[in-house]
């Protein structure tokens, strides 16, 4: 069975100013997404399904699905911060979505098949694609609990502009995951790559270090263990207007407890992305650089 990429597009590009999802940035202006779109198709993925919010489904369906109707497969849902458990009523002065986990059981109804998890304003790359699909293709029939994460080189994921937060994985001798610790700031310092650690001193760490980029691999299980966890965490954080349910927290639990094994997968892609206005102009340089080596077609779709 074909795994399914399940794009995560219903945030607001705050920050950058706008749907940031649609945004044309190829030769013949193809979104972010597209190329996503493009690289999962090529790497064995069977059907895209999208979570967005309901007020941008039209623009999203005439801009963005239109493109892929006669490619793949395409199904939308949709996050609201109002889908709660039975039993939880969200608070009224809460305007913030719930979290990456709360989007991702968005599609529980829709996928019944192995599945990838990504950003839909994020570039991960041909290779990043080809290894996950491999993997979620590869997994027998009903297999549960053997999940996946691409681990990109943090080398390759840095801005030339600043710093920037990845979450920095430990893996065992078996190559799965055994933590995940977010640091905030990780840039180049005379040379190599480095961290500020709690004391405010840089940390060296290798090239080849994994970093987590929201690209993850589950199979259909995931869903359940996120339904009942998502009750244990608003019990919790009903009333916190800033908590948020994200996938590493769910991870997280599943590998301390012994529940789930997550599978770090090696890539050679090299991520980008956009996060303020001024990176806009270093994306698109970068695309045209990728289309002119040959590595996509100057029209996607």
């Amino acid at each position: 069975m074909k795994p399914t990429l399940f794009v995560l597009a219903a945030g607001m590009g705050s920050r950058y100013g706008g749907l940031k999802q649609l945004d044309g940035l190829g030769p013949n202006g193809e979104t972010i997404m597209d190329y996503s779109i493009f690289d999962a198709i090529r790497g064995g993925f069977g059907k895209i399904v999208f979570v967005i919010r309901k007020d941008f489904e039209k623009d999203f369906r005439e801009k963005i699905i239109s493109k892929y109707e006669n490619h793949i497969p395409v199904e939308v849902v949709f996050q609201s911060i109002d889908k709660l458990p039975e039993g939880f009523i969200c608070p009224a002065e809460r305007v913030k979505p719930w979290g990456t986990n709360h989007a991702v059981l968005m599609g529980k109804d829709v996928i019944k098949e192995p599945f990838a998890v990504i950003n839909a304003d994020d570039f991960y790359g041909r290779d990043s694609f080809a290894v996950l699909g491999k993997y979620l293709s590869e997994l027998p029939e009903g297999a549960k609990n053997e999940y996946c994460m691409v681990g990109f080189r943090v080398g390759n994921t840095l801005s030339e502009s600043g710093t920037v937060a990845r979450g920095i994985c430990s893996t065992d001798a078996k190559g799965n995951l055994t933590t995940v610790v977010e640091r905030t700031e990780i840039m180049r310092v005379n040379g190599p790559v480095c961290y500020k650690d709690e004391k405010g001193e840089w940390v060296a760490v290798d090239d080849n270090t994994p970093v987590s980029m929201n690209m993850w691999g589950f199979t259909p299980d995931y869903f359940k263990y996120s339904e009942d966890y998502f009750v244990e965490f608003l019990k919790e954080n009903i009333n916190a207007p800033k908590a948020e349910y994200y996938i590493p927290l769910m991870v997280n639990k599943l590998i301390t407890e012994g529940t789930a094994t997550v599978k770090v997968l090696d890539t050679t892609s090299k991520w980008f992305g956009v996060t303020y206005a001024a990176d806009r102009q270093g994306v698109v340089d970068k695309i045209k650089s990728l289309v002119d080596a040959g590595e996509y077609p100057s029209k996607l779709f």
